[in-house]
């Protein structure tokens, strides 16, 4: 009768942690990047009441007997399926589709996250709702990003203008008008940038000529080359030309000479003032691209993501944060999209992955389980009040 009530016990010790493991993963049904936990148990060691016997002449074997002497937690498993999306519209805000981990640093140590829910502090950099710094690889000058360094805070150069490009080729096309007469001149203009990016006007005039165009520039006073066209208008040769005030070298092999009106217009030119950062966008694969008031784009930094061997093996730490442990290995860090990691979403967050009707259907469980050991527990206190009784 005490196995039996020791038995209880520990039944109701392990139906209580149930009850506390599915509290929680209600509590948290809303919880941003929450993973759910289940517990499960197991049996505690048996007392032998008869050892197996073997079978002998005229006998056969026997089984063993045994009482088993309660039950034990076995363990806590963290469930990391993916949660559902929430769209928030902030760019800001980043789901992960698939397999990985934020990495995030609060000083001390790195931590990982399924929550996304980040901004920029006042120094520019990617931090979590808490402060913790969001870990990747910071652009160089150029845009270039070293994938294979040691991941580190990400910091936008919130004050850090870009750097001018000076204009080197400048690309016109359209349609001059073929049967205009000999004399007729067009003209067209952009804008183009010197070394400091200060910006002037780049004008192209366009002359008809018995043999062709002639090209010219500082409104048709200088001339330095010409465009022949075949007899059906079509580009025979004659470019690039050099504008000899500018040093800028001018494209026109995407011009024809069809009967009709001009269409002949700037198409672009690879030069660039000065810019200073607009907004930014993140793409699925972590980059963050900066959009300059100059019209460029540079790509700023990239984010990093965490795998690991055995993701159940994570220690959770608070926050909606884990820390690897001994037995998740360590983390192995890589652009998202590669090595099995998933991609971003920007505008999204990743929501509780935990199930209410499952948590109720196992709060049901629990309960009748602690209830049914504790009936146990009454059992046998009722047999026990028996025996003393005995003596009367």
């Amino acid at each position: 009768m005490l196995r039996s009530l020791f038995s209880g016990i520990s039944g109701l010790r392990a139906h209580q942690t149930m009850m506390d493991v599915t509290g929680n993963n209600i509590a948290n049904v809303n919880t941003t990047g929450f993973k759910g936990s289940q517990a499960t148990f197991q049996d505690t060691l048996s007392q032998m009441v008869q050892p197996a016997g073997s079978p002998a002449t005229g006998l056969g074997g026997t089984n063993p007997a045994q009482i088993g002497l309660g039950v034990r937690l076995g363990g806590i498993t963290t469930n990391f399926t993916q949660g559902a999306t929430q769209m928030t519209g902030r760019s800001t805000d980043l789901m992960i589709q698939g397999d990985g981990f934020f990495a995030v640093n609060n000083g001390s140590e790195t931590l990982f996250t399924r929550n996304g829910s980040f901004s920029f502090d006042a120094n520019g950099t990617m931090v979590t709702n808490g402060g913790m710094k969001v870990q990747g690889w910071q652009a160089n000058a150029a845009g270039a990003i070293n994938t294979n360094a040691n991941p580190g805070p990400i910091t936008l150069p919130i004050s850090t203008l870009l750097a001018p490009t000076a204009t080197a080729t400048a690309t016109f096309s359209g349609n001059l008008p073929g049967n205009q007469p000999n004399g007729s001149a067009i003209t067209t203009s952009m804008t183009v940038y010197d070394i400091a990016g200060n910006g002037s006007t780049l004008s192209v005039t366009l002359t008809k000529q018995a043999a062709g165009w002639d090209v010219s520039f500082d409104g048709g006073v200088t001339t330095t080359g010409s465009l022949t066209f075949d007899g059906a208008g079509a580009y025979t040769g004659g470019s690039p030309v050099l504008d000899p005030a500018t040093g800028v070298s001018v494209d026109l092999d995407g011009i024809t000479a069809y009967s009709g009106s001009s269409t002949v217009a700037p198409q672009s030119q690879n030069g660039s003032a000065a810019g200073s950062l607009q907004s930014f966008t993140i793409s699925p694969d972590g980059i963050i691209n900066g959009v300059y008031s100059n019209g460029l784009k540079q790509s700023l930094g990239q984010l990093t993501m965490a795998t690991f061997n055995n993701p159940t093996g994570l220690e959770k730490a608070g926050d909606s944060m884990y820390r690897n442990t001994v037995n998740s290995g360590p983390a192995q860090f890589g652009p998202a999209g590669t090595g099995g990691r998933g991609v971003l979403q920007s505008g999204a967050l990743e929501m509780s992955n935990v199930d209410l009707a499952q948590e109720f259907t196992n709060l049901v469980i629990a309960q009748r389980g602690f209830q049914a050991n504790s009936r146990v527990i009454t059992t046998s206190d009722s047999l026990l009040e028996d025996l003393v009784n005995l003596k009367r």
